[in-house]
């Protein structure tokens, strides 16, 4: 069974084609400089339609985490167990994103990662974070 593809719309078509392209998107107001993700017509913080996208470094520290034990589909059967973690990224926006690692037990809170993506369809790939060495 394959995995299930994220739902790509009008406002975020240009952050799944940079993914699949290896290049990492968020947003900022042109307005008052917030920093968002993920991808929305408006400025969550003032509220104006002046987004912009930019180019991410790909590197961040991991705030919190999980291990998944249980499987929530069948699509993800072979994949536990497998770590999810909630990212900062040094641009100042938070992400949700699988670490990729064969060494479950070397995950910290602080942990510095790189994104990288992984293929799952056709155009499509999702940033996954793997441990900075």
């Amino acid at each position: 069974m394959s995995r299930p593809l994220p739902p790509i719309d009008a406002d975020t078509r240009p952050f799944w084609t940079a993914a699949a392209a290896g290049e990492l998107l968020h947003q900022q107001c042109r307005s008052c400089g917030h920093t968002q993700f993920p991808p929305r017509r408006i400025c969550v913080a003032c509220g104006g339609d002046d987004v912009e996208w930019r180019r991410a470094s790909g590197e961040g520290r991991i705030h919190s985490f999980t291990v998944v034990h249980r499987a929530p589909t069948d699509a993800f059967r072979s994949k536990v167990p497998y770590a999810i973690a909630l990212v900062d990224m040094a641009e100042g926006f938070r992400m949700m994103m699988n670490v990729e690692t064969d060494d479950l037990s070397a995950l910290a809170i602080g942990a510095p990662i790189k994104v990288v993506f992984e293929p799952i369809g056709e155009g499509v790939a999702l940033p996954q974070a793997r441990l900075a060495r």
